[in-house]
């Protein structure tokens, strides 16, 4: 039984040994270009925007179809025409072999004509059509399907632009996390140390009842933080996760404080996702012009035919083969002002994809000028917070001794505790705030995507 029940638990811890262990951010991020799921269906999305661009050329090339019939009847219409295409018709099937010598053709009704005798008809032909003019129309569309590919492209990669954020938003966050637990753990000590001495305080008279309760019950709120700090840093990996598609246990906690690496309005407007797609909107609604202007224009097609017929398939096919070819021109005169009206809509949509690409770079340098300037504050911040929490510590530490020598209430050291944790929540929370505006600043110019 022992063995099965080594068995049992190597089988059990199997998923966690073979979940990710020290993961760096780089190996994370190129890992999320391969296994991301939101990724791979809008690569999915492109690779079907390519097959409808394949489409739209396709049209161009026009169409030949191969049609096979085999037909049996005795109707009189049909089996002459089966013999005109066989080219077997003969004077003795329009009845001319039921009529007398001197008499009167026009009353007489020939049998062989109206009544004839059921026939097989094979016919096997191919037909051929192009369109050779459209106005443009085709070509158009081509190129429409054509900026869609690079559309669904920008897509694919707006979506890993936001993927590679929350990966590294991720990760910070659980660096700063992992800051936040040790900070408790090494509080719980101290309060741990503070429990003993208050303790030993009372056993020799210097302490009250009330001081150990005090130092209990902020034990138990200090424990209490600590879970749920542990809690949050498991559901971060649990959403980093998520984003792999891989289970991760640990990683490679990034540098404390990111560096910013300034960018220039250019850089940022030249590499800006939201602008190519803006871009790409105004190059494909001047081609949705050139598509409604087409409908003013006629449209020419050719199309040519080749087959035979006979009563058995395929017998003499050269011998009985024909051939139909010609071109067709349609124009539109009038349909009720139905093609103005289009023609109206999308130069309007023009106008207003131009607007919009317009609005795009204006927002998106206010927004990258906002982002400079609250890191810029938050670099200060974090510089005058790091010192109040430092303040903070060496306040914390003064009032034990000073309890120790009787000078402070146990109260004066809790609070000075809280004080010196808030300090920590404050600067914890502004380095978060920092590194997000800088991941934000970054996406705005599409670094690190490519």
């Amino acid at each position: 039984m022992k063995p099965l029940r080594y068995l049992v638990t190597i089988l059990l811890a199997l998923p966690l040994w073979s979940g990710v262990q020290n993961l760096s951010l780089d190996q994370a991020i190129e890992m999320l270009k391969k296994e991301n799921l939101e990724l791979k269906i809008s690569r999915f999305d492109e690779q079907i925007k390519q097959y409808e661009a394949k489409i739209a050329r396709a049209y161009k090339l026009g169409k030949l179809d191969t049609t096979v019939t085999g037909m049996r009847s005795n109707d009189a219409g049909n089996v002459f025409g089966f013999k005109l295409q066989s080219r077997e018709a003969t004077f003795g099937d329009f009845g001319f072999g039921e009529l007398k010598d001197g008499a009167d053709p026009l009353p007489v009704a020939p049998k062989a004509l109206n009544y004839p005798v059921a026939r097989n008809h094979y016919l096997a032909k191919a037909t051929f059509a192009i369109p050779l003019y459209t106005g443009g129309k085709l070509e158009e569309y081509g190129k429409i399907a054509h900026k869609m590919v690079e559309m669904s492209r920008l897509d694919t990669k707006k979506v890993l632009q936001e993927k590679i954020f929350q990966t590294k938003k991720t990760f910070f966050d659980i660096a700063l996390v992992e800051q936040y637990i040790n900070h408790l753990t090494k509080i719980n000590t101290n309060i741990k140390r503070l429990e003993g001495i208050v303790t030993a305080m009372q056993q020799e008279g210097y302490a009250i009842q009330t001081d150990i309760l005090e130092v209990q019950s902020r034990s138990e709120e200090a424990q209490s933080m600590l879970i749920e700090a542990q809690l949050n840093r498991d559901l971060a990996y649990q959403f980093l996760s998520f984003l792999l598609n891989q289970e991760v246990h640990s990683i490679v906690k990034p540098k404390e404080i990111k560096r910013y690496s300034p960018l220039t309005p250019e850089n940022i407007q030249q590499n800006n996702l939201d602008i190519q797609k803006a871009k790409l909107g105004v190059e494909i609604s001047r081609m949705a012009v050139a598509v409604q202007e087409s409908n003013f224009l006629p449209n020419i097609g050719a199309f040519a035919e080749y087959g035979s017929g006979n009563d058995a398939f395929l017998q003499d096919f050269r011998d009985k083969d024909f051939y139909t070819a010609g071109v067709q021109l349609s124009w539109n005169i009038f349909n009720g002002g139905i093609d103005s009206a289009n023609l109206q809509k999308a130069k309007i949509e023009f106008l207003k994809t131009t607007n919009q690409l317009e609005l795009a770079k204006s927002g998106i340098a206010v927004q990258a000028k906002k982002l400079q300037t609250e890191i810029f504050a938050h670099q200060k911040k974090i510089a005058a917070h790091e010192k109040k929490l430092q303040l903070a510590s060496k306040v914390y530490e003064t009032y034990s001794e000073k309890y120790k020598e009787g000078i402070a209430s146990i109260s004066d050291v809790l609070v000075k505790q809280s004080e010196e944790l808030q300090a920590l929540l404050e600067l914890l929370g502004i380095k978060n705030d920092y590194h997000a505006k800088i991941f934000a600043l970054e996406n705005l110019a599409n670094k690190g995507v490519e």
